[in-house]
C-alpha cells in the first residue's frame, strides 16, 4: 500500500464520477473534493492487507477503484463476509464504534482506497455540515444492506443465533 497525491492519480476521481458511488451520491463537488484534498489517498496492489485484525479502527476506506475481500474473525475462524466495490465504504463501523478492527482487509485487484480519518470525519461536520448529513445517510444505507445480505446467508444457511 502506497500513498499517494491527488495529481498522482491514474484513476478518474472528479467528483462527477464518484457520485456514481454509493457513498458519494448527492454529495456536493466542494464536499467531495475536501475529502479528497484532506483525506489520504492509497495505491494498492492486488493481494496487499489494508488493515488487520485488531488493528485500531480510528479511520475508514472508500473505494476509489478496484475490489477488497473482508475477512470477518471471531475467536479462531475467519470467514470472508463480503466484497467491497467501487463506491463503498469499509471501516466506518470500527471508527464509529470506537473499537477494534474485527476483521483484515485484502486488494483483491489493484485499487484506489481514501481513507478518512476520525479526525477528517468530524473535520467534514464541520466545514459541510448539510453533506455530512448525505454522507452519513449514505454509509448508513450501505451498512444495513449489508446487514441485510448477512442476515440472509443466516437464514439460507439454517444459522441459529444464540441467545446470551
Amino acid at each position: 500500500m502506497k500513498t499517494v497525491l491527488k495529481k498522482q492519480v491514474r484513476y478518474d476521481i472528479s467528483p462527477t464520477h464518484l457520485k456514481e458511488g454509493s457513498i458519494f451520491g448527492a454529495l456536493s463537488d466542494g464536499a467531495i473534493q475536501f475529502l479528497l484534498e484532506n483525506g489520504v489517498l492509497h495505491n494498492v496492489s492486488e493481494g496487499d492487507e489494508i488493515f488487520a485484525y485488531g488493528s485500531k479502527g480510528n479511520s475508514f476506506h472508500a473505494v476509489l477503484h478496484g475490489k477488497l475481500d473482508f475477512y470477518k474473525q471471531h475467536g479462531e475462524k475467519k470467514t470472508r463476509t463480503r466484497t467491497i466495490t467501487f463506491g463503498e465504504a469499509i471501516g466506518f463501523v470500527s471508527m464509529i464504534a470506537l473499537h477494534e478492527r474485527v476483521g483484515s482487509l485484502y486488494a483483491l485487484e489493484d485499487c484506489l482506497l481514501l481513507e478518512i480519518s476520525s479526525q477528517l470525519f468530524s473535520d467534514f461536520h464541520d466545514q459541510y455540515p448539510f453533506d455530512f448529513g448525505i454522507l452519513l445517510m449514505n454509509l448508513s444505507r450501505d451498512m444495513a444492506r449489508t446487514i441485510r445480505v448477512l442476515s440472509n446467508a443466516l437464514v439460507e444457511n439454517d444459522v441459529v443465533v444464540k441467545r446470551n
